[in-house]
């Protein structure tokens, strides 16, 4: 699989969540998935779903910045708004099993509201 195979991989899975298509995530995923965030520590699929896809439809927009491809890997740099105005800007680090997503590690940047700055709570 090329790197730009790789990289059409994550705009697809970028525009699912968009289309708010839950099936067609939860394909690009390999059974065995792992997810892992500042709020989430190596968790699986089922609860991949359970905690992070209660309200799905909450993104106005994104704008994918950057899509970095070595070997099996890819970093990806992005910006949501949401539809209540507060925006943020992530990179996440994807682990490919062939051609779907074995694990993602999330990496959270500054958040925003109505273009303020909003500082997090630790």
């Amino acid at each position: 699989m090329t790197a730009t195979d790789k990289a059409d991989i994550v705009r697809d899975l970028f525009a699912a969540y968009m289309a708010n298509d839950r099936k067609a995530v939860e394909n690009s995923f390999t059974e065995d998935f792992r997810f892992t965030s500042p709020y989430d520590d190596e968790i699986d699929k089922a609860t991949y779903f359970e905690r992070c896809w209660k309200v799905s439809d909450w993104i106005a927009r994104q704008n994918l910045e950057k899509i970095v491809t070595d070997g099996d890997c890819a970093f990806v740099t992005y910006q949501c708004v949401a539809k209540d105005g507060k925006s943020f800007r992530n990179t996440e680090f994807f682990t490919f099993d062939g051609d779907r997503i074995k694990r993602i590690d999330v990496y959270c940047g500054a958040a925003y509201e109505n273009g303020t700055f909003v500082k997090q709570s630790r």
